[in-house]
């Protein structure tokens, strides 16, 4: 999701409506557990399991399923294993998606995205080389009380800020991927909220889409967001 759409549904994730909470609660689990059985399940240690909480506790998840996904990851309740599989394709009005899936089954969540993208009028295909892996932290404007001052600016970059992006929303940092945890960091020691702090595909270039294209577009989007195994999908719309 990059660019105004990621805003967007970081709001709807925040105002989500009780019977979505159940995917959305899935997928953030599914976050949590993969985080840890990769590197372990001490946040303080494991700054992608740190970030997976975060996001988690954002949108009111108990302690207790946080602490069930953690187990769940380093194995200590058993069961299938979560693991990450990541599609390309050409979406609605030949837009670019890039698809990550976390699931304790590849051929469910094969199926599925595959269907997706064929109900939409588009196919499974490479588009990875429009899209690029960076850390992007995304700060609110309410959270940046007094502004993005050029001191400020200076410090993201010095910490390992590529390019900082001011919004309406509020200020988006992108960095290369091994240089976030280092932002997000200095973030924290200024006692600055991060909305999100995690990788993301950024298009190198986007497109720009009529209102009736947005409309097609957006009906395939609520139909990934409602899949229980797609944790996360990245686009080159400009105006969505």
């Amino acid at each position: 999701m990059s660019g105004h759409s990621k805003w967007a549904t970081t709001k709807r994730a925040k105002a989500i409506v009780d019977a979505k909470k159940g995917a959305i609660f899935t997928k953030l689990s599914n976050n949590i557990s993969l985080a840890a059985r990769e590197k372990g399940g001490d946040p303080n240690t494991n700054f992608s399991l740190r970030m997976a909480i975060d996001k988690a506790k954002a949108v009111n998840m108990p302690k207790e399923n946080i602490e069930r996904s953690i187990k769940r990851g380093t194995g200590e309740l058993g069961g299938e294993q979560i693991a990450e599989y990541i599609y390309e394709g050409i979406g609605p009005v030949k837009t670019q998606f890039v698809v990550k899936a976390l699931t304790d089954n590849k051929n469910r969540s094969a199926a599925s995205v595959r269907h997706l993208f064929s109900k939409y009028g588009g196919a499974l295909g490479s588009v990875m080389w429009n899209f690029e892996l960076k850390g992007v932290a995304r700060i609110l404007a309410e959270d940046l009380k007094d502004g993005l001052s050029d001191e400020l600016e200076l410090e993201l970059i010095d910490a390992g800020a590529d390019d900082i992006q001011k919004e309406d929303e509020g200020v988006t940092i992108y960095t290369k991927p091994e240089n976030l945890q280092k932002v997000k960091q200095y973030l924290d020691g200024k006692s600055i909220k991060t909305e999100t702090a995690e990788m993301e595909y950024i298009a190198k270039e986007e497109m720009q889409l009529s209102e009736d294209e947005k409309e097609q577009v957006q009906k395939f989007i609520d139909e990934l967001e409602d899949d229980e195994d797609i944790s996360d999908y990245y686009n080159n719309i400009a105006n969505l």
